[in-house]
């Protein structure tokens, strides 16, 4: 899983040179051990059950931030969703 962590952060589309995104890469994976972040499955896990009708798609990671964006689709339509990777509470969503 952290594996899959670091690997995420450093394909996701930042405009950030490489040494930047290995960085985060590597920031994220501290976090997690340190329990400072929860993991993917932990937040999978409170929020999948509350998209009733949508098919979950994945997620993205940003550092600092700390902020895990989970992908759904309703209808044909993607639905973001939000999380505070350290808490756990949903801070934003768009889509319907």
């Amino acid at each position: 899983m952290c594996l899959a962590l670091i690997l995420l952060s450093l394909s996701s589309p930042v405009l950030a040179q490489p040494g930047e995104q290995q960085r985060d890469g590597v920031a994220a994976w501290r976090a997690l051990q340190e329990g400072r972040i929860l993991s993917i499955k932990e937040i999978e896990r409170r929020v999948i059950p509350t998209m009733r009708d949508a098919q979950y798609i994945g997620f993205d990671f940003e550092m600092p931030s700390a902020v895990y964006t989970l992908k759904f689709l309703r209808d044909g339509t993607v639905i973001w969703v939000d999380v505070d990777g350290r808490s756990g509470q949903v801070i934003g969503r768009t889509g319907k």
